[in-house]
């Protein structure tokens, strides 16, 4: 019931982008470009997921033993089996949100089919939507740092460089941002097609080597390893499970390029060529155990470690890239379901809607991505911050995806439980192990979670309590509308329009406009801007309109959450309902709240100042919504929250 925000011709194009895409764009098109945008996380795990899995095996000591080095390959390969191709590209694709994917898509789902239980699950989607920022902040500092630092295997002469030279490529990456991907992304799927095939070439030679290392599929290795190395083995798994840090991506990019494109790519490309590198690895370790100092770059020749390093530069920022824009679209998504202040939404491609940018979010990352650089100065540091971020928001999936198996698809609930629960106990396992590294830097994205996680909480409450209260005090738009028609003030000649968020009473803006201006539109609309729980709505149902009066009518527009609201373009869809819409005799009326804390709010007198620092940082609702400036009139009135 929407249509896309950039009319007609955009919401074809949003249309064709999901269920259709395949049949229009081209098949393996949208295959090439899965690659270049879902994988690019997950495809530089390589870098540094063996190597800090192998080092915490060894007991970070000088010996690394062959049976380590198989028994981590075989958890790495096991993992990505498990993990991200049963649980993920198998089964949670399958769970779309009228075609979208991701942990709020995930939310509103799971909350329309299970309303008794609704608080708990946007709880569950605020805490993986919060997890979700601190992974978009330490996958780009972490990629481009393990990328730099091959550099040092030129010449050790470029250590001094490594820190610079990163923070000069991530200060480049988020400055191109406001220019948008659509020019650069066309690059990405070929890029990272060419980065999958050179990282499976160069792992051939170590395999022939040293064939041994194929038993790693064996999953007795895994096991035998976990069992014999006690704490040790717990440790290693939360350094395993770097190599599947990106798999959030496969469901979150669901919308973009479809189920099929997403699972093809993963099966034929990715996955055997991850397989092969890291078998590779293992294969050079198990014949020179010093090279446990960097096995990805050194699996290569020495005249080839300068083109990979560029090459793997290049790579991880489009894995950085990838999560960026990922924490566009979360942000669009938490404000439309209510979770955060309205943030300026820049459009950058007139064809594709889902290509945005917001320029706090993006200061705000850059920011705290540089402070993460500047705290850790290298990977292997930086990994331990790593993984409870992602281990978190995957545990939130598992549980959010058994109240959609069991409510949405309408499985028993034993049979939910028995499908979910294995992937759930892995996923908490995962959790475990990766909170052991709490006190080396897992606290970062533990810090960054609960402060996204409070905010999120503090808007929402503040929120309801304001509408609570300020729904107490307005007036029964009804009565009203027939005390004016009984004696109708002055009339003046146009349309005006009131935004509320409550159609059932009358709108601050109108009741202070009465009573200063004593004067009435000839045509007043009473306008209510609705956020639907589904990704789009159909263009037929964009549009709800009601007479009330001879004068005054009820119009209703409703938006998905993945959609950036243009109320002007929106209305000209009503002149099919007979609304003889012109926008330059139109006024818009809304009303500007100033907040101050109240006696008694319902909350703490911290979070109600929070509350209120929040509000001020909210976008205009003038340009959130798309009117002109120049046909907006705004009254002005005081809140106590």
């Amino acid at each position: 019931m929407t249509t896309d925000v950039a009319g007609p011709a955009a919401e074809t194009t949003a249309d064709n982008a999901h269920g259709n895409a395949h049949s229009t764009a081209g098949f393996t098109a949208l295959m090439l470009g899965s690659i270049g945008v879902v994988y690019g996380d997950i495809g530089t795990s390589p870098l540094y997921a063996l190597r800090e899995a192998v080092i915490a095996a060894s007991g970070r000591s000088a010996i690394v033993d062959p049976q380590a080095v198989l028994g981590v390959v075989s958890l790495i390969l096991w993992a990505l089996i498990v993990v991200v191709t049963l649980k993920y590209v198998l089964i949670l694709l399958r769970a779309d949100n009228n075609g979208e994917g991701g942990t709020l898509a995930l939310m509103a789902l799971a909350q329309r089919a299970a309303s008794r239980r609704a608080g708990a699950i946007v709880l569950l989607g605020i805490i993986s939507g919060a997890l979700f920022y601190g992974d978009a902040v330490i996958t780009p500092a972490l990629s481009v740092l393990s990328a730099i630092e091959g550099i040092k295997l030129v010449t050790a002469a470029f250590d001094p460089y490594v820190v610079p030279l990163t923070i000069i490529i991530l200060f480049a990456l988020f400055a191109v941002q406001a220019r948008g991907t659509a020019r650069v992304a066309a690059f990405f799927g070929p890029i990272m097609t060419a980065w999958f095939a050179v990282i499976a070439i160069g792992a051939i030679g170590p395999i022939m080597r040293h064939p041994e290392v194929l038993f790693a599929f064996n999953p007795i290795h895994a096991v035998a390893f976990m069992l014999h190395h006690g704490i040790i083995g717990f440790v290693t798994l939360g350094a395993v499970f770097l190599a599947v840090t990106g798999a959030e991506a496969l469901y979150a990019d669901l919308g973009h390029f479809g189920k099929r494109p997403i699972q093809t790519a993963w099966l034929f490309i990715v996955l055997p060529s991850l397989a092969l590198n890291y078998l590779g690895q293992g294969a050079l370790l198990l014949g020179n155990p010093r090279a446990v100092e960097n096995p990805f770059f050194l699996m290569f020749p020495d005249w080839a470690l300068l083109p990979m390093v560029s090459l793997a530069t290049v790579a991880t920022v489009i894995a950085s890239q990838a999560v960026i824009t990922g924490a566009y679209s979360l942000t669009r998504q938490a404000i439309q379901l209510g979770l955060l202040p309205r943030f300026e939404v820049r459009h950058t491609s007139e064809s594709h809607s889902g290509q945005i940018y917001i320029p706090r979010i993006n200061m705000l990352l850059l920011v705290a991505v540089t402070l993460l650089v500047l705290m850790f100065r290298s990977s292997s540091a930086l990994a331990s911050a790593y993984g409870i971020s992602v281990t978190g928001t995957m545990v939130v999936t598992a549980m959010m995806g058994f109240v959609v198996i069991w409510k949405v698809w309408r499985w028993s609930p034993v049979a939910a439980a028995a499908l979910i629960a294995p992937f759930l106990f892995l996923d908490l396992t995962f959790l475990s192990a990766n909170l052991l590294k709490v006190v080396d830097g897992g606290w970062v994205p533990l810090a960054l979670g609960s402060v996204v996680m409070l905010l999120m909480y503090t808007w929402r409450r503040g929120s309801r309590l304001l509408s609570e209260k300020s729904r107490k005090l307005e007036f029964p738009l009804a009565d009203l509308v027939a005390m004016l028609e009984k004696r109708p003030p002055q009339r003046v000649p146009g349309t005006a329009v009131f935004l509320t968020s409550d159609p059932a009473s009358a709108p601050t803006a109108l009741m202070h406009s009465l009573k200063h201006y004593k004067v009435l539109h000839e045509k007043n609309v009473i306008l209510t801007i609705q956020t639907a729980p589904t990704p789009r709505i159909d263009p037929s149902e964009r549009v709800r309109m009601e007479q009330i009066s001879a004068t005054f009518s009820r119009v209703t527009l409703r938006f998905g959450f993945m959609e950036s609201p243009n109320v002007p373009k929106t209305l000209a869809i009503a002149r099919k309902l007979g609304w003889q819409f012109d926008i330059m005799s139109t006024s818009f009326f809304l009303s500007r709240r100033a907040l101050k804390p109240a006696a008694h709010s319902g909350m703490p007198r911290w979070q109600d100042h929070l509350f209120i620092a929040l509000s001020r940082t909210a976008n205009d609702a003038t340009d959130y919504f798309q009117i002109p400036t120049g046909r907006v009139v705004e009254v002005g009135t005081q809140v106590s929250v």
